[in-house]
């Protein structure tokens, strides 16, 4: 532990006399009550799959830092995925060590001892980053023990362990990088840290459904707070705010920052600014996911009419990409390579496209390599693995991931869109500024895939029923 205190240029000075007498007086806060995660006996399973990957060596995987976001302020903190899926916790500056033989410990920042002498002392009531006082209690290290299924140590032994080869987790704490040497096979570890979270257990299963259970419930919100939000000079700003409240209050957040694209903005694939007006007569496209407690997000996206009708253009790019999307989701079974459903998905479009007149070439030549053409108005792929983080298991090798195939546990989204530019001159003029994303999120199952997202409609005919059953 550090002898600086994290303290702010406005905080007022502490005498000996105060000092001593905040040394006293504290009740003994210890808990014996606690029982562990239920996720505990799959962390350490996860951490006994690593060290058979990695016999006698020593691995390095920190949960991160706090990161400003201007002057003295944090953003809030959120562990790294590949240190939370092996351990369940959640603090930030930990790490987690696994020797040659196999052992794991979690190295933590032990609470701080009020009676202690000096800064150690004055950490709980005066550190605006650690103090209890200022951000809250954390576990000691009896209590982590208890929580997570695993040895704890105080952070400040961490050195000890730094001497010999070890494969760090880079990029993830700079203290620790700056303290380990670099190993030729710090990448592979980062690879396999990834790869390990392609399929997921029965209880990650579970928690990603609970967390689209809950995007659900956020779309419905968005739903009825349509009224409200177009009356309002930033309704994509109220909108994003409903569904940000019901992150908040079912899960840790939203899993990543919520679209909320009206008209035009729809045709920009990560709009974030989400300051536009609504206008009754255009598209709403919403792409938000809940992220749960336990930091597992959904990644769903519907294109509404804000009108609650689609209007016949607006339909026949709905119906489009909806078939894509049937198209893609057809395929899902163990076994199919995963680029199968964006294919079949790509090939519909194109086709559509065609029969539209905007390609003027057929959907088999459009399809080639060395061709492509259709991507002008669909640019971006039709889907990607979903866990932990929203592109989840991105540091996997291309053969074992967009190369691979498709195995039972393994959950994906499946996302056609058409995007169709308002200043896009091959395009009729009806066509312009319409932007239309259909997403769901799926498990590959022993025979095919299951839609977790099955409680959000789907067709227009449905999605208009849906609409008005939740304004009445």
């Amino acid at each position: 532990m550090t002898d600086k205190l994290n303290t702010g240029s406005h905080d007022l000075p502490v005498s000996d006399a105060l000092a001593a007498f905040m040394r006293t007086g504290w009740a003994d806060t210890h808990r014996d009550d606690l029982t562990s995660l239920p996720l505990a006996v799959y962390t350490a399973k996860r951490r006994a799959a690593l060290a058979a990957r990695f016999p006698g060596e020593r691995l390095i995987i920190p949960s991160g830092t706090l990161k400003v976001r201007s002057n003295d302020a944090d953003y809030r903190f959120r562990a790294h995925s590949a240190f939370t899926y092996l351990t369940g916790d959640q603090e930030p500056d930990d790490v987690l060590v696994v020797d040659p033989s196999g052992a794991a410990t979690l190295f933590m920042r032990p609470r701080s001892p009020r009676s202690a002498p000096g800064t150690a002392g004055q950490e709980f009531y005066r550190d605006r980053r650690y103090g209890e006082f200022w951000v809250g209690r954390r576990p000691d290290l009896a209590e982590a023990e208890s929580l997570y299924l695993i040895d704890c140590a105080p952070i400040d032994r961490l050195d000890d362990v730094f001497t010999g080869p070890a494969r760090v987790l880079r990029g993830v704490d700079a203290s620790v990088d700056a303290r380990v040497a670099p190993h030729d096979g710090d990448g592979e570890l980062e690879m396999f840290l990834s790869e390990m979270r392609l399929i997921k257990d029965e209880w990650e299963v579970a928690e990603l459904q609970f967390s689209v259970d809950a995007t659900v419930r956020g779309f419905e919100d968005v739903v009825r707070a349509l009224p409200a939000a177009l009356a309002h000079r930033r309704g994509e700003r109220y909108l994003e705010g409903v569904f940000g409240l019901r992150s908040r209050l079912e899960g840790n957040a939203v899993g990543y920052e919520s679209i909320v694209a009206s008209g035009a903005h729809a045709c920009v694939l990560h709009w974030i600014r989400n300051d536009g007006r609504l206008n009754r007569q255009e598209l709403l496209l919403l792409d938000a996911g809940v992220e749960t407690d336990n930091l597992y997000t959904a990644d769903i996206t519907r294109t509404l009419p804000l009108s609650g009708r689609f209007s016949p253009i607006q339909r026949q790019v709905y119906e489009l990409v909806y078939e894509a999307q049937n198209a893609a989701i057809a395929t899902l079974r163990p076994g199919a390579r995963f680029r199968d459903f964006h294919r079949a998905a790509m090939r519909v479009i194109a086709e559509g496209l065609h029969d539209w007149g905007v390609l003027k070439i057929g959907a088999d030549e459009a399809m080639e390599a060395g061709n492509g053409l259709y991507r002008r108005y669909t640019l971006c792929s039709s889907g990607h693995m979903l866990g932990l983080d929203v592109h989840d298991c991105a540091r996997a090798r291309a053969e074992v991931y967009l190369d691979g195939v498709l195995e039972e546990g393994q959950v994906l989204t499946v996302e056609p869109g058409l995007y169709l530019q308002p200043d896009d001159l091959t395009l009729p003029p009806e066509l312009r500024g319409i932007g239309v994303r259909i997403e769901d999120d799926l498990v590959i199952t022993a025979d095919g895939a299951r839609l977790m997202s099955a409680g959000l409609p789907r067709h227009p005919d449905e999605v208009e029923g849906w609409m008005e059953a939740i304004a009445t």
